[in-house]
């Protein structure tokens, strides 16, 4: 397992060939790559800036890899997760997870990101022409840890 939270930027290629190697029995891998997007609800975004809590976001982190190996035994799993100011169309977040099979790298991917969309201590706020604000939760994002079968916590 691995789980890092960071400034700089990270390259897929190598992020992948690393998690790759730690198991020769892959026979499958997944990857998303969150980006920001240069307009969100109706404004154009200049820059977005991620803060978080070190230490305890890299525990909620590794608790969301450890709910995900429970659920799908023999996955490895990388979460890389960006903080600081960034700008469209810079990388966020990696998800990347290897299986034996192709649904069970899939499934765990799209859980993990899922799971850490609504779970994870990450605050982001968007500069656009009319100021800054702060992104709130959104309804989707709860609505897929809820297939899951889990509860965000965050409805109200």
């Amino acid at each position: 397992m691995t789980v890092r939270v960071q400034t700089e930027d990270f390259d897929l290629t190598t992020e992948v060939a690393a998690l790759r190697a730690l198991n020769p029995k892959v026979g499958a891998v997944a990857c998303f790559v969150g980006t920001v997007r240069d307009l969100n609800d109706g404004s154009a975004v200049e820059t977005m800036e991620l803060e978080h809590y070190p230490g305890m976001t890299e525990k909620a982190l590794e608790a969301i890899v450890a709910t995900a190996r429970e659920r799908w035994p023999g996955i490895e799993v990388l979460i890389v997760h960006r903080v600081g100011k960034l700008y469209p169309l810079d990388q966020i977040v990696l998800v990347a997870t290897t299986a034996a099979h192709r649904g069970e790298a899939f499934a765990s991917c799209e859980f993990v990101m899922d799971y850490l969309k609504t779970q994870a201590p990450f605050w982001k706020k968007e500069k656009t022409g009319q100021g800054e604000r702060w992104v709130d939760a959104r309804v989707t994002d709860d609505a897929a840890l809820a297939r899951w079968g889990l509860d965000s916590g965050n409805a109200k």
